[in-house]
């Protein structure tokens, strides 16, 4: 068997014990959906929140999952999913989701968080692929509708990141409490450009094309930094940039996205362009590689933030495919089976399963850290393993 056939050998074993973990340990048989927190000795914290997000993304992973290998007990778990977001995170008086609820599903954190709706779109419209089901498909549109309607910016183009329940403006835009408190970001558009992508494939109307071609513009003139090839993260609503902080993670993921999203909407141009940006991304991320074959987490006025979190590394495998597939250079394949090398060596839990949250520069598994919570999810590494696995059965 040749490396590449015992890569995706691997990659399936893994997806499987990734959503073993999440149909074994996340079910809230109590009060209905999904916990919103384990922390990482699987102990369950069952009144923890319940996220917008991590609900979005039980959702796409369990679709996705079906869709790739069409085994039904992971439908079941995406039906439970989409009955539990769509009875208690939809706002049924001003539409979208809300950020949170607690643990009754009771409406807890109210605000309209864009970025929380793309992943709910991105979401649907996998789910829509597995089932038909015409709701998934209407509630991604209608989702499709509401982001442009008040967070697209008509003036200066691209998506403001937050506003109250009612859509009103907000003075807290941020996603957590590590982010710039700005008007626009790059995470949340590569998120809106991830899910109308996906819409694309259910929907293919011009007016989601014009969408998708002025998000990947808003990637080349703004979001992109020509000279460094790494992404800048923060921005005024008239796009002047604010900080200096690389994201090795959202680099190598921003990578193959870009181009994912030109090859679904057929546009040959911006294919050949974005093939040719995705390498210059890769090869930009190159300086954040550890010996390892870990990738650290991000790099601040010249220092890197010396942790390997989990997503990076399953984003990087991915990524570094990607520029492989584009230049045949066997560097860059290497750059993907070292990542996970590295994922296997360090990251996955062997003893209680799922990955954990990463590693500090000494190896050591990072304290306090959630196995499931807000922004803990299976979609990082389910994703990374239904992708290479389709791309490597798609090889000659």
């Amino acid at each position: 068997m040749n490396r590449l056939q015992q890569f995706k050998k691997e990659l399936q074993a893994e997806l499987n014990d990734i959503l073993a973990y999440w149909m074994q340990y996340s079910p809230d048989k109590k009060n209905g959906g999904f916990y919103g927190k384990i922390d990482q000795e699987n102990r369950i914290i069952e009144t923890a929140s319940k996220g917008g997000v991590l609900n979005a993304r039980i959702l796409w992973s369990f679709s996705a999952a079906y869709n790739c290998t069409k085994e039904e007990k992971y439908l079941a778990y995406a039906h439970r999913a989409f009955g539990y977001i769509t009875a208690y995170f939809i706002d049924k008086e001003f539409g979208g989701i809300y950020w949170s609820v607690n643990y009754k599903g009771e409406p807890e954190d109210e605000k309209k968080q864009i970025y929380a709706l793309s992943f709910l779109q991105y979401a649907c419209s996998e789910y829509y692929q597995s089932t038909k089901l015409e709701a998934a498909k209407k509630l991604a549109i209608d989702l499709y509708c509401l982001i442009e309607q008040y967070s697209f910016d008509v003036v200066q183009t691209g998506y403001l990141e937050a506003f109250t329940r009612a859509w009103q403006p907000i003075n807290d835009l941020r996603l957590s409490s590590k982010d710039a408190n700005e008007k626009k970001t790059m995470n949340t558009h590569l998120h809106i450009l991830e899910a109308y992508t996906n819409l694309y494939r259910i929907w293919p109307e011009a007016v989601l094309h014009q969408s998708i071609v002025l998000l990947i513009k808003n990637f080349t003139d703004h979001i992109i930094n020509q000279n460094s090839w790494h992404l800048n993260l923060f921005f005024t609503e008239d796009w002047k940039v604010k900080g200096d902080i690389v994201s090795y993670g959202h680099d190598i993921e921003a990578a193959w996205l870009l181009l994912e999203a030109a090859e679904v909407i057929k546009d040959e141009k911006l294919i050949e362009e974005l093939k040719d940006i995705a390498v210059k991304i890769a090869a930009a991320t190159i300086e954040g590689l550890d010996a390892d074959g870990g990738l650290w987490y991000e790099k601040e006025e010249g220092h890197f933030i010396k942790q390997k979190h989990w997503w990076p590394q399953a984003e990087a495998m991915i990524g570094y495919f990607t520029a492989w597939q584009i230049t045949v250079l066997p560097t860059y394949l290497a750059y993907s089976l070292n990542s996970w090398q590295f994922v296997k060596n360090k990251i996955i839990d062997k003893e209680k399963g799922e990955w954990i949250w990463g590693v500090d520069e000494k190896d050591k598994p990072m304290e306090g850290e959630d196995k499931v919570g807000l922004w803990k999810c299976p979609y990082h590494n389910s994703r990374a393993c239904i992708e290479l696995i389709k791309r490597i059965k798609a090889l000659p």
